[in-house]
């Protein structure tokens, strides 16, 4: 009971706090890719995860952190994001890793294309006054792409046997 609790919980409200605070500070804590490290060390662990699959899940992340660094590099997204990225392809591994870039891709080319618009426009008056909201709509501002990861781990999750080992 405690341990499939620890799979519906851990991940999924890491996940939601990590798009939250992008969204409100465009910027995603190291602490979260550390607790999702180590929530996913304790629930190998607990579950008996043989040591060769945790080897390839720490592959898939390594993998991802690499990736995610170089676009960091060339400005395409946050430090925040690439460890994000990375700690969410840990809890995914290589079997879902593929339909995460897919959808993080996808999902980060809409947020950027609503945002991208919604700059175009005067910000309502009833909107002004909000910092975070303010931020979004400059001009010259980021992307809160943690938005996108997030949104796609939360999207993938429920199909990972994390999940689906639950009965």
């Amino acid at each position: 009971m405690l341990l499939d609790t620890a799979r519906l919980l851990i991940f999924p409200a890491l996940m939601a706090f990590a798009a939250s605070s992008d969204l409100f500070t465009m910027t995603i804590s190291n602490r979260v890719a550390i607790l999702l490290g180590l929530g996913f060390g304790a629930l190998a662990v607990a579950t008996g995860m043989p040591l060769a699959d945790v080897g390839m899940h720490a592959g898939a992340a390594a993998l991802t952190l690499v990736v995610g660094f170089v676009f960091f590099a060339r400005g395409w997204i946050g430090g925040g994001d690439a460890k994000l990225a990375a700690a969410t392809a840990l809890w995914l591994g290589f079997g879902f890793l593929f339909e995460y870039v897919l959808y993080a891709s996808l999902l980060g080319g809409a947020l950027t294309l609503v945002l991208l618009e919604f700059r175009k426009y005067a910000l309502p008056g009833r909107l002004s006054g909000s910092a975070w909201i303010e931020r979004l709509h400059q001009r010259d501002g980021g992307i809160p792409y943690g938005i996108a990861l997030a949104a796609a781990g939360l999207l993938i999750y429920p199909s990972t046997p994390w999940v689906t080992a639950i009965g």
